[in-house]
């Protein structure tokens, strides 16, 4: 196998424009949606989201791998990421609890990443054009060959993908001797987001994507937790049609990000495609209820139809994006459900939002 770090390799845009840089992690050829994450660490953690999946993803911070990889430190188990795009994609690392570097830990995973490229240009051009499919490859150098692959990748919108990364097998978290028993609709979950159901005292049943409602029923749960996940939730009829089921049974909702989205299909509320999306983890909230404002952590290339939301009036808003006015969480008023479009357990990210899962153990217990 030729030495990545010196193997030339192309980015190509749906729009023509095209990036030169260096290979790294696998050699090979990988297409996906492009999008960017602005956080300055918790890269591993970034990678392994399967709400990524179908993606390329940009690391807008610069150094990118410095401080290696740790197998404890992972949200799935793989990476979800289909490509990377990095400034300073780093082989070399300075974290004595490390196990293995970065470039490593790709050709282990079998993932593409292109170094060398201007990440600020590039971030700079998503934000004014959009999000868009792109490729990178450093076996194929013909141009038109390379423009020719991309225009068969399937656009994001439109795309079901929830049902591809969800378990296969249902499996349990937690002490079975537990009062509180809750059902997850694993949509592509972060692990952290099951710890913390896990830490306050929740015995936990995974369940795969497309269970039915009477099946969830039989674990006898005292709540429901909706999970993130990849893709556009417009397409999930199935999981919609369970939302409404278990809203119709007025058991506890808790949502979070595609769960949101999903709260709010079951209550007549359309989705749309981002413009280029949210990424990161210092976005600004406000909690309409408390006044208070939290640096959130978020993924998402899909939003909740702001008119609609504030047209229902059987719907509550109680968290506003303060960079954009989006729609970041709201509560059913006549049900035990709310969401929120972020993520709470924030891994990586600040831990200004994990009171929303003592909300919901509260609304069970209540």
């Amino acid at each position: 196998m030729p030495d990545t770090k010196t193997l030339p390799a192309i980015l190509i845009l749906q729009d023509g424009t095209i990036f030169n840089g260096t290979a790294f992690g696998k050699s090979g050829t990988a297409t996906g949606e492009i999008c960017f994450n602005t956080g300055m660490t918790g890269y591993q953690e970034v990678f392994t989201d399967p709400s990524y999946y179908g993606q390329v993803l940009i690391m807008n911070n610069v150094h990118i791998g410095n401080y290696g990889v740790k197998a404890a430190d992972v949200e799935s188990d793989s990476v979800k990421v289909k490509a990377v795009i990095g400034r300073n994609l780093e082989d070399k690392y300075s974290r004595f609890m490390a196990d293995a570097s970065l470039q490593d830990y790709f050709e282990a995973q079998g993932v593409v990443a292109i170094d060398g490229i201007d990440t600020r240009a590039l971030v700079a051009h998503i934000r004014t054009q959009g999000a868009m499919n792109c490729i990178i490859s450093s076996d194929i150098t013909d141009i038109e060959v390379l423009k020719k692959i991309l225009k068969e990748v399937p656009s994001m919108d439109g795309l079901e993908l929830a049902s591809t990364v969800s378990t296969k097998e249902s499996y349990f978290l937690g002490d079975e001797k537990s009062d509180l028993r809750i059902a997850v609709l694993d949509f592509g979950i972060k692990k952290n987001i099951l710890t913390c159901l896990v830490e306050r005292g929740a015995y936990v049943k995974v369940h795969n994507a497309k269970t039915s409602f009477e099946e969830l029923e039989q674990f006898k749960p005292h709540g429901y937790f909706i999970s993130n996940g990849p893709g556009d939730p417009a397409p999930m009829d199935y999981a919609v049609k369970t939302v409404k089921q278990i809203l119709a049974a007025d058991k506890p909702l808790f949502g979070i990000c595609l769960g949101h989205q999903l709260l709010a299909l079951a209550n007549d509320i359309p989705t749309f495609k981002m413009h280029h999306g949210h990424r990161g983890l210092n976005h600004p909230v406000k909690n309409i209820i408390s006044g208070k404002s939290e640096i959130t952590t978020q993924n998402h290339g899909f939003g909740v139809d702001p008119k609609a939301v504030r047209a229902n009036a059987n719907i509550e808003i109680t968290h506003l994006n303060l960079n954009d006015d989006s729609i970041e969480g709201i509560r059913i008023k006549d049900k035990k459900a709310f969401s929120v479009q972020y993520h709470p357990e924030a891994t990586p990210g600040p831990h200004d939002s994990r009171y929303l899962f003592d909300e919901f153990i509260a609304l069970i217990q209540k």
